[in-house]
């Protein structure tokens, strides 16, 4: 016989999640389902099940491991005459949110449903992290009958119809369907006495209180997973997870571009024209931008290492400022007979001082002569 290490193509200390997922990964491959009508592949699989029944359990891998063959030969051989449909249910019931119940047809154990919060956070608590608490409604295990639906110290009963199984088999002509049993809705046992608590569920809902490590750099649309947080499972199966969706609000003065934070800075009149220093908000304070002479709306002022380290890693964005030069309002008299004296000093001197405007005009005259009516 095949070395069961090799048969699923894993080293002998392989942990018990990789030894899952190497049987996960040949089952679907030679799962009959998937290969009608071939004896190779179904050999195939027959003979990884056999591996993985004994590596996965510890006594029987122990055995295996120090007399070989040998040491299991009695336990292999009953676990290879087990049907594929139980085989495809043990293996993929955890995909698909379910698992079988023990030995005999006990209730089944589902696993809980994941949850998603959505976390709102500023900009400040995103770039540079944050913990928080957070209140999640959820469905926990009922504590007066420890999850098992029954009131006081009555257990709940094999179903009469399933017998158990929490399947029953239709006969339609010369086909035989099996489906899940309507009395029991699969679970294989019926309540006669229901917990006064929980009506029966065995989970009652409940706000659970939660601390929540948000790292620094997160932006909107990451997810933060907490393990086990989520619904509790049905039957005492394994609990959901929560997902905590990370959504940033808008800030009134920075919009982020990645690792880039940007944000506008008004300029006067007079500032834009002859050049100066301006105080500019970042994150971590306020840093002086020199503003040279003759600068236009539109242009872009980079502030190096002024923006956000991104929470995947990678170097620290910048801060990227666009000028936007702003016309003077609700101007005095005196202030409006300067301006008009500035205007006449302007034409004074041609095109000098407003060549994008004198280009413009050019262009527009070579329109209309161009333009045929």
């Amino acid at each position: 016989m095949r070395d069961y290490y090799e048969i699923l193509g894993v080293e002998k200390n392989v942990s018990e999640g990789d030894l899952k997922k190497a049987y996960r990964r040949l089952a679907m491959k030679y799962h009959p389902d998937r290969n009608p009508d071939d004896a190779e592949a179904e050999a195939n699989f027959k003979e990884a099940k056999e591996a993985y029944e004994v590596l996965s359990d510890a006594q029987k891998r122990a055995a295996y491991d120090q007399f070989g063959h040998a040491g299991v030969n009695q336990g292999a051989a009953a676990g290879a005459g087990a049907g594929f449909g139980d085989i495809f249910e043990d293996i993929f019931g955890d995909i698909f949110g379910g698992a079988r119940g023990g030995a005999g047809g006990g209730q089944r154990a589902y696993r809980g449903a994941d949850l998603q919060y959505n976390l709102q956070l500023s900009l400040e608590e995103a770039v540079n992290g944050t913990e928080v608490e957070i209140r999640v409604p959820t469905m926990v295990i009922c504590e007066a009958c420890d999850g098992s639906g029954a009131e006081g110290d009555s257990e709940p009963e094999t179903c009469p119809t399933c017998h158990g199984a929490g399947q029953v088999r239709m006969q339609q002509g010369f086909f035989s369907v099996q489906q899940t049993c309507p009395h029991c809705h699969g679970n294989g046992k019926i309540i006669t006495n229901p917990c006064k608590s929980c009506h029966g569920e065995g989970r009652v809902e409940k706000h659970k209180t939660l601390s929540v490590k948000v790292p620094a750099g997160v932006d909107s649309g990451d997810r933060i997973r907490l393990s086990g947080e989520g619904e509790a499972g049905v039957n005492h199966g394994p609990p959901g997870d929560l997902y905590v969706q990370v959504v940033v609000k808008p800030h009134e003065i920075f919009t982020r571009d990645g690792s880039n934070l940007l944000c506008e800075v008004p300029v006067s009149f007079s500032t834009a024209a002859l050049g100066g220093e301006l105080e500019v908000p970042t994150l971590g304070g306020k840093v002086v931008l020199k503003v040279p002479a003759e600068t236009q709306t539109g242009k872009m002022f980079r502030m190096k290492g002024k923006g956000v380290t991104p929470v995947r890693g990678g170097g620290q964005g910048d801060l990227l400022c666009r000028v936007v030069v702003e016309t003077p309002v609700n101007l005095t008299k005196r202030q409006k007979e300067l301006l008009e004296e500035f205007e006449s000093t302007m034409k004074e001197g041609g095109n000098r001082h407003n060549p994008r405007e004198h280009g413009w005009m050019d262009g527009v005259k070579s329109f209309f002569e161009n333009l045929k009516f």
